[in-house]
């Protein structure tokens, strides 16, 4: 079935053919970052997906990025704008998570470049993962000073543990495909020229499953594990980002972190 009331956003696309559906963060001139209107955007075009009768829904980055995480762009003024931001930036980042975690329709990440942050949580929310090998994961938030929110803790300790969340998560280190493959986060790794075609394969084979059947086997799969690990509480986190951002540690931090970015 073909939407003819396809909605339009500033920030993403969205489209739907037959069973399957897209999904594409569409900032590429800035690596698809995910400020306070992309994740609103996503928010709805989750439940956009709902109305249609798409059972597969691929989710990726337009250009040469998946996303480069939250939008640190969004701290900026002064100290009650920063307050603001932390609480609103909080809130849609956890609900854009439940929000595509939630879709009827499977979610398929299809991943290529940069995949930071928010970036690797967005991922973590969709059901199946495929990376290009020229994917690069990264969590920088503890070397920007603030806690990783938005349900992204209980999401990675389900797919790759408490051990390897603790590294990843503590050490910002970045990893690749190969290892993200390893430790459980990626279902599988193509090269580059081959991630379209990886893609369609598993969407065509997903799709010709009965919908139902799709919808109930993810509901099942979603209420185990929200079982042994919620994520609704994962909200509260607002307040730790709020406590960071009055940290002078925490600040002078984050500054290094950006100086030496900036620097590279």
């Amino acid at each position: 079935m073909t939407r003819p009331d396809i909605p339009t956003f500033a920030t993403v696309e969205v489209a739907v053919d037959d069973r399957v559906g897209r999904l594409t963060l569409h900032q590429p001139d800035r690596l698809n970052p995910l400020g306070n209107d992309a994740m609103t955007e996503l928010i709805k075009a989750a439940q956009w997906f709902d109305t249609t009768g798409a059972s597969v829904v691929v989710v990726r980055g337009a250009g040469r990025a998946f996303s480069a995480g939250f939008d640190l762009r969004q701290f900026t003024g002064g100290e009650p704008a920063i307050e603001v931001d932390v609480h609103t930036a909080n809130e849609l980042g956890w609900r854009m998570a439940e929000a595509v975690e939630r879709m009827r329709a499977v979610t398929l990440a299809a991943i290529t470049g940069p995949c930071i942050g928010g970036g690797v949580v967005l991922a973590s929310a969709c059901d199946l993962r495929i990376a290009a090998d020229d994917a690069v994961f990264a969590i920088p938030e503890v070397d920007l000073g603030i806690p990783l929110t938005w349900g992204g803790i209980p999401r990675l300790v389900r797919d790759i543990g408490p051990t390897m969340t603790r590294e990843l998560v503590l050490t910002c280190r970045r990893f690749d495909p190969v290892e993200a493959l390893r430790i459980g986060f990626l279902n599988r790794v193509v090269e580059p020229d081959s991630l379209d075609s990886a893609v369609e394969e598993l969407v065509s084979s997903l799709a010709l499953k009965a919908p139902s059947v799709i919808a109930a086997t993810k509901r099942q799969v979603r209420d185990t594990v929200e079982r042994m690990t919620p994520t609704s509480d994962a909200w509260a986190g607002a307040d730790l980002l709020t406590a960071a951002r009055h940290d002078p540690e925490a600040v002078a931090a984050a500054q290094a972190y950006l100086d030496r970015r900036n620097a590279r």
